[in-house]
């Protein structure tokens, strides 16, 4: 008989291998054989998948290339309409104190254009507490159990807040990662921050990093909010904008 692929020199394996979809490698070509089965779940497959498709890594960050592959691939931030483009839509737990929340196109009155010139608009508050919250389902987004649990891979949140330079301000952020049960594994809750009447109305970054959370996570909640501390009927409050949830490779 003609010899089969077997008879392969591993290292040409590798790169016949390395040109099949991720997916098929590990859902249909790692059942294959003893053989194929270990090269799919060793390094150097993916090392040489992530060099085809520029996804970079320090090799001293080098655990599981097979997880940072997939990661990688589907970073993207988890939060649906962070600008207010789609007015109030994929945010639930609506907290409408005062006037309610409102969108605003930047810079707004009394305001200041965004770092980045991608985005267009902000939500603001008004003169008494206004909340919003997503719950992010991370199965749903393709972040399976074992991946989650065994990899416990970076999750990033970061949110933007402003003042208007004419107007005083209150702002929170609240991030939970939470179990089936939406059990709280983890929490992270901002101080509550003050913005004085008299400010430049810049745009400021908060960002938390979880890690070493523990097995178990499979939705994060995201809750931020705020209002004026002037009282004025309207929308005086904190802006907010831009904000994200990633889970980094």
């Amino acid at each position: 008989p003609a010899p089969g692929m077997e008879s392969l020199p591993e290292a040409v394996l590798i790169r016949i291998l390395a040109s099949i979809p991720a997916v098929d490698l590990v859902l249909v070509c790692r059942l294959v054989c003893c053989q194929w089965r270990n090269l799919v779940d060793g390094a150097a497959l993916w090392i040489l998948k992530c060099q085809q498709e520029g996804l970079t890594r320090a090799e001293a960050d080098a655990e599981n290339w097979q997880s940072f592959y997939f990661l990688s691939k589907k970073r993207k931030n988890l939060i649906k309409n962070p600008c207010g483009e789609e007015d109030l839509e994929h945010w639930g737990e609506v907290e409408n104190g005062g006037d309610g929340w409102k969108i605003e196109e930047l810079p707004g009155d009394f305001g200041k254009e965004f770092p980045s010139e991608e985005v267009h608009k902000y939500f603001v508050t008004s003169y008494e507490w206004c909340r919003k919250a997503q719950v992010i389902d991370l199965r749903a987004e393709g972040y399976w159990e074992e991946l989650m649990d065994t990899t416990q891979p970076k999750i990033m949140v970061r949110d933007w807040y402003a003042g208007r330079s004419d107007a005083g301000c209150l702002y929170e952020l609240c991030v939970k990662l939470l179990s089936e049960n939406e059990d709280v594994l983890a929490e992270y809750k901002s101080e509550t921050v003050t913005i004085p009447q008299e400010n430049d109305a810049s745009w400021t970054e908060i960002s938390h990093t979880f890690s070493s959370y523990g097995p178990g996570v499979r939705f994060v909640r995201f809750e931020h909010g705020g209002q004026d501390t002037m009282f004025w009927k309207g929308w005086y409050g904190v802006r907010v904008t831009n904000s994200s949830v990633t889970v980094e490779p």
